[in-house]
């Protein structure tokens, strides 16, 4: 008996829609990435949302708004809207 081989199908490429921080789980941390509302874009540095700085889902409010957020090292807690935190875009 003789093997044939099987020709190897190419495996389709996975579409990762950019990750906000509205879209971590609890104790999920990411990376800022760039802020997407330009309008909103200086409200969120001066609270401390500065790309590259690492954030993390902290908790939820029982309806799901607003979340807390705790920022870099420090231990730095911020309390967002959800729809705040949809601009916040996070690195892949």
């Amino acid at each position: 008996m003789t093997a044939t081989a099987v020709p190897a199908r190419p495996t389709p490429a996975k579409s990762v829609a950019p990750r906000s921080v509205k879209d971590l789980s609890l104790g999920e941390s990411g990376t800022i990435c760039c802020l997407k509302d330009p309008e909103m874009a200086l409200k969120l540095l001066e609270m401390g949302c500065i790309p590259g700085t690492t954030v993390r889902l902290n908790s939820r409010a029982p309806l799901g708004c607003p979340i807390t957020l705790v920022l870099g090292d420090e231990d730095y807690t911020l309390s967002l809207r959800v729809n705040e935190a949809a601009t916040i875009m996070l690195k892949e």
